[in-house]
């Protein structure tokens, strides 16, 4: 056995996962252990459809690293019973509770929901603003909508935001970090045909870049086409890190003050 000292990975946070799916059942004591053992020390689960709230809350009371947010993924924005601003507004009492969302616009699945998808975003913008708890936001083929109902929304009453699994255009990118908002890389930034993902990052302030996995989807290599988990969030450090040309210590470190800067009640 070596007794050479064993280095302790830099701490990261994993800002976006889904811990409440049946990917993860059985298995979470184990998950989160490893992403502890690879320097993921916090990480945030989201919740998508309200009537999922308990049980996603129930993981963040169960494990001291594990944080929450909630809202109506724009997929599901039609099909969901309506939310109110009440809704949202005592959701956020919770001590764990950080963030409003997902929310957003997806016109790439769902652009037949439009018009539901628009009334849903501008109600979860109301409850930021009301609670100062950062959006988070998921676009798919929407940027031009988004980057119009982002900007009016900010200009009647600054909030604070994330575009969670950043994979839009430069045009939404510079969009949102003109208004102070932060670009979340997720594994499609590792994957290889993402160089020109990758070089709009790198034209990113590195103060506005948080991480995360968005798992169980979208394994970054090597586990590529397999089942994702926040333990993952470290390969897409790595990658993060050459794009900014720094060393994962670095980057490490300046994601973790952000995320801390915008989740201030996760901090």
């Amino acid at each position: 056995m070596s007794d050479a000292p064993q280095m302790t990975p830099p701490e990261i946070v994993d800002s976006h996962c889904h811990l409440d799916f049946a990917d993860f059942n059985g298995e979470l004591d184990a998950v989160i252990a490893r992403a502890h053992a690879a320097g993921v020390r916090r990480m945030v689960t989201i919740c998508t459809k309200l009537h999922n709230e308990p049980q996603v809350r129930a993981i963040a009371e169960a494990y001291d690293s594990v944080y929450y947010a909630a809202g109506v993924h724009p997929m599901s924005a039609a099909d969901h019973a309506p939310v109110t601003l009440d809704d949202l507004l005592t959701l956020a009492r919770h001590p764990k509770f950080v963030g409003i969302g997902e929310t957003g616009l997806d016109y790439h699945y769902t652009a037949e929901s439009k018009a539901v998808q628009k009334v849903s975003l501008r109600l979860h913008i109301q409850a930021a603003q009301e609670t100062g708890l950062p959006l988070i936001i998921h676009a798919r083929d929407a940027d031009e909508d988004m980057a119009e109902i982002l900007t009016e929304g900010f200009k009647d009453r600054p909030y604070g935001c994330v575009m969670h699994c950043f994979s839009s255009s430069e045009g939404l990118a510079k969009a949102a970090l003109e208004l102070g908002f932060y670009l979340s890389m997720s594994g499609i930034a590792t994957f290889p045909r993402s160089q020109d993902l990758r070089d709009i990052f790198a034209k990113a302030p590195v103060d506005r870049i948080l991480l995360e996995t968005d798992s169980p989807y979208l394994a970054p290599p090597p586990h590529r086409g397999r089942r994702n988990e926040p333990a993952y969030t470290a390969f897409t450090a790595k990658t993060g890190a050459q794009v900014f040309g720094m060393t994962e210590a670095e980057f490490a470190a300046q994601t973790t003050a952000n995320f801390n800067r915008l989740f201030t009640k996760a901090a």
